[in-house]
């Protein structure tokens, strides 16, 4: 064994299994998990990929169904906080759907985590690729050298290279995400309390291209049209609002392992929320909803509308807009690593991987073979993908949905069934260990069926299919059964785990 990697040795189990990784303790407080749940989720990001769609299904309703989406997302991470008050572990979904269904659930909850990450990893180093290249065309006013990012012999490798320093700063371990997150965090939040500020001035000077009133009825759901639009806008919502339960899988390293990780997760979705009801509200009453020009309803402006309309709003500071959206990504490609890493190193310590992803850099103690797996996992999923077809990249993307909607739900669900009988000793019990996970998780189930559903229809995503069946569906279906046959092969592999040897389920 070389000394840069070590597996090390379990700390003895608690009577239901659960034992210490190895990872470094006490290094993350709650402004550093909150922080670092920021990055994951990526707002300046997320908003402008996801503000024009929603505003093509919801119109002045934006801000609604924002609060739509974020309902279930604030049930989940109430469950979530519950779990991890009980059991503080790095495998979260994996480790807590074991304990309250057993091995078979529990390993489908952890690989729905792992390829939700994977996939959102392949993505986010593409948009940060995209951006950089127009980062350069803007500085050097070279339309040119925006166009780069269309060369696929230049993009691949480029990719290739932001998933390695990615996977550099993750392997060094907690210290370095949270020096890296500050400072990329801050800029973006910065820079996207600027561009809203500055809409809401133009707003008021009568400078705006389609000033449009602020009124209550943009905050009220059921002024949406249709349940159609409703359940696409949350849809949609419920994606950008992924990515805080990053908080949780870090939870042994953190300075308080059974109050910080669930305070955080609570934060991180509550400053989002904030975040995303300043620069929506900002968007429309700037921009309205027409489907010409700059109005936030135009067909052609909503692959990223903070770069159509950053120049109007920030004038010669736009270009501070594209280096945000740069920030954003990276520091979300960076920050995304650490759940399948934390998550496959759990469920090898388990026994539910091969052991190898067990391993610990004894240097900077931080899960040094499942960092460098799901890194290079992505970079393969990337390639392969973009040599195929640019729509099958970004169809998966859209499958995430599915995956997303699949283990939060089983997740939430999970809460409820694991303190079942002293749910309702308290009325705090009743709230918090019941009706919120409940609420959730039957809502998340429902939105993963009925996207099941919608996505096999061909036009669903970029309108490709497979024997008339929509390549959405396909993709997302595919990645869950390849979940099953690897669940069946390590059955047969590595009996143990499945047998309830290494994690005992809850009675």
């Amino acid at each position: 064994m070389s000394r840069a990697d070590s597996t090390v040795a379990p700390a003895p189990p608690s009577e239901s299994g659960l034992s210490s990784k190895g990872l470094s303790t006490g290094t993350v407080g709650v402004l550093g998990a909150v922080v670092i749940g920021i990055s994951c989720i990526a707002p300046a990001y997320t908003l402008t990929a996801a503000l024009g769609p929603t505003v093509a299904e919801v119109g002045t309703q934006l801000p609604a169904v924002f609060i739509a989406g974020f309902l279930p997302m604030l049930l989940v991470a109430l469950g979530y906080r519950e779990l991890n008050r009980a059991m503080p572990d790095s495998g979260t979904s994996f480790t807590w759907a074991t304990r309250a269904f057993g091995p078979w659930i529990g390993w489908m909850g952890g690989w729905g985590l792992i390829a939700a990450t994977i996939i959102v990893l392949s993505n986010l180093a593409a948009v940060a690729v995209d951006f950089f290249y127009i980062m350069l065309g803007q500085v050097f006013g070279n339309d040119d050298l925006a166009d780069l990012t269309t060369n696929l012999w230049i993009n691949i490798p480029t990719t290739l290279v932001f998933i390695a320093v990615a996977c550099w700063i993750s392997y060094r371990g907690m210290e370095a995400t949270k020096a890296f997150q500050y400072v990329l965090v801050s800029f973006q939040v910065v820079v996207l309390v600027w561009f809203a500020v500055s809409a809401f001035v133009h707003v008021g000077n009568g400078t705006a291209f389609d000033a449009t009133p602020v009124s209550l009825d943009w905050f009220d759901p059921t002024a949406i049209e249709s349940f159609g639009a409703f359940a696409a806008g949350v849809s949609l919502s419920i994606f950008i609002f992924w990515g805080w339960d990053v908080t949780l899988t870090m939870n042994e390293e953190t300075t308080d392992p059974e109050k910080v990780p669930g305070r955080a997760a609570t934060l991180t979705v509550l400053v989002i929320m904030g975040i995303y009801m300043l620069c929506s509200v900002a968007v429309i009453a700037y921009a309205g909803i027409g489907t010409t020009g700059l109005g936030a309803g135009n067909p052609e402006n909503q692959e990223s509308m903070f770069a159509v309309l950053a120049e109007p709003i920030m004038g010669p500071f736009a270009i501070l807009m594209s280096l945000a959206i740069l920030s954003s990504s990276a520091a979300s490609l960076q920050s995304t690593l650490v759940s399948p890493a934390r998550t496959m190193l759990a469920m090898s310590h388990y026994k539910a991987l091969p052991s190898g992803l067990s391993r610990i850099s004894p240097r900077f103690m931080s899960p040094s073979v499942a960092t460098i797996t799901a890194g290079a996992t992505a970079g393969g999923f990337y390639v392969i993908t973009r040599l195929l077809s640019e729509n099958a990249l970004w169809d998966t993307i859209t499958a995430l949905g599915l995956m997303i909607c699949f283990y939060y739900g089983v997740t939430a669900l999970a809460c409820v069934w694991y303190f079942r009988r002293e749910a309702f000793s308290s009325l705090r019990s009743a709230t918090f260990q019941f009706l919120a996970p409940l609420l959730g998780g039957v809502i998340l189930l429902v939105m993963f069926v009925s996207t099941a559903h919608d996505s096999m229809d061909p036009g669903y995503g970029s309108g490709s299919s497979v024997l008339g069946v929509g390549t959405v569906f396909v993709l997302g279906s595919a990645v869950l059964l390849l979940g099953v046959v690897i669940m069946l092969v390590m059955r047969f592999r590595q009996p143990g785990f499945f047998r309830g040897e290494t994690i005992r389920r809850h009675r």
